[in-house]
């Protein structure tokens, strides 16, 4: 076959190289005010990287960072494990009201030399991020031009929905789409359905594909703190922990009911006390006594932390039968592989992962939510914004000089 003009060769071939650039979806959330909500963060590790390296990245404590993924936070040297290259974690993030959307904004990046806005975005932040909203961001007039030391905005997506869905407790996860996901396989990992995904994230097919970012909403346990707690609007997805009042407390969500329990933490050096007012019962126990009533059952819960001090409620309720052990979710130590079958997707629910956690004093808070099967019509709705999605910048490159050296060949 004879080519009779190049160039129209090097225009296909031009084609063939912008079809590698498409443009992934992100729900977006419109918001008014100044208000905030915990969300969480989907993050493959692009690399091996210390905890606390993982931690920087998106300024987030470490201890929190490894709570909310059920890894054991009383391991030896904890900040320094190495966590292995590709695996999924769950970053928990403030998510604010910036520009009229919801967004994180706390992220900051210091600029290496071998960087450009393509790899931060698609690389070091896993796609959470795209090089045209870093550059936006930044007000960065050539993106060419990056002066390695400086420190970039990096703005990172995040939803609330009132951390409600369905009309229940939910924290939302910013998930990126990778190769071969479903809508009804996120549902199914995540314990929610197609219908509540779709209605989450405006979406009129299920289709997806890589590169979007996906709202998830994840059962969870709520607060019901005083507005001047400084935990104020604490919550937790199930099936893992949150640690707060400067380390002194560790609150958990599961399993088997969706009802806030929290405890002194593992990690607890210098507290405020933590007995409650009246009473001999330390934060997390309970005292019960059958009678021909039922069970009456006094506890101890955790209240919030405010100016310096935990606060603690003393209750006493009457219950059908006495509660027993209380059921921790299973926690993990710090990975150090991630298996095949599982590379570059969300690592199993700490339920199926198995383990135990370290702490472990009787109690029973009573709570107000449980989690039955309910209708998703109820559920929030989201809007979608696209931005460009764009292979790793050196491949583009490969496929130019392929291109330009063919054209060379058959002038």
């Amino acid at each position: 076959m004879v080519v009779e003009n190049p160039l129209s060769l090097f225009f296909l071939l031009s084609l063939s190289l912008l079809a590698g650039v498409a443009m992934a979806k992100s729900t977006i959330e419109p918001c008014a005010g100044t208000d905030s909500c915990p969300s969480l963060l989907g993050y493959t590790l692009y690399t091996d990287l210390k905890v606390s390296e993982v931690a920087a990245l998106f300024q987030a404590d470490p201890v929190a960072l490894l709570a909310a993924n059920a890894i054991d936070v009383s391991v030896p040297d904890l900040e320094n494990r190495i966590l292995p290259a590709g695996l999924f974690l769950r970053v928990p993030a403030l998510c604010s009201c910036s520009g009229g959307i919801r967004r994180s904004i706390s992220t900051r990046y210091t600029v290496r030399p071998a960087d450009t806005l393509a790899s931060i975005a698609t690389s070091v932040y896993a796609g959470l991020a795209s090089a045209d909203q870093i550059q936006e961001a930044n007000s960065i007039s050539d993106p060419a031009a990056l002066d390695a030391g400086s420190t970039l905005v990096v703005p990172l997506p995040c939803t609330c929905f009132n951390s409600t869905d369905n009309f229940l407790p939910a924290v939302y996860l910013s998930y990126v789409v990778q190769p071969g996901d479903s809508v009804l396989g996120l549902a199914s990992r995540y314990a929610t359905t197609v219908t509540d995904i779709m209605n989450v994230n405006s979406m009129g097919s299920p289709s997806i594909r890589a590169g979007d970012i996906l709202a998830i909403p994840l059962p969870a346990c709520a607060s019901m703190f005083s507005q001047n707690a400084s935990d104020y609007g604490l919550i937790v997805a199930n099936g893992t922990y949150a640690i707060t009042a400067s380390h002194c407390v560790q609150c958990s969500c599961g399993p088997g009911n969706l009802n806030l329990y929290c405890t002194p933490a593992s990690l607890a050096v210098s507290c405020s006390s933590m007995q409650c007012t009246n009473s001999n019962l330390m934060l997390g126990n309970f005292t019960s006594q059958q009678t021909s009533a039922g069970c009456s059952v006094t506890s101890c819960s955790y209240g919030g932390f405010a100016n310096g001090s935990i606060i603690t409620t003393l209750t006493t309720s009457l219950q059908p039968q006495c509660p027993g052990k209380h059921q921790f979710p299973p926690v993990i130590p710090p990975p150090t592989t991630v298996l095949h079958d599982s590379f570059l997707s969300p690592s199993p629910s700490p339920a199926e992962a198995g383990g135990t956690i370290t702490t472990n004093p009787k109690s029973s808070v009573p709570g107000t939510f449980t989690f039955p099967g309910m209708s998703p019509a109820y559920g929030p709705v989201g809007s979608t914004s696209e931005a460009s999605f764009v292979h790793p910048f050196s491949h583009i490159l490969y496929f130019v000089a392929s291109s330009l050296f063919l054209v060379s060949l058959l002038s």
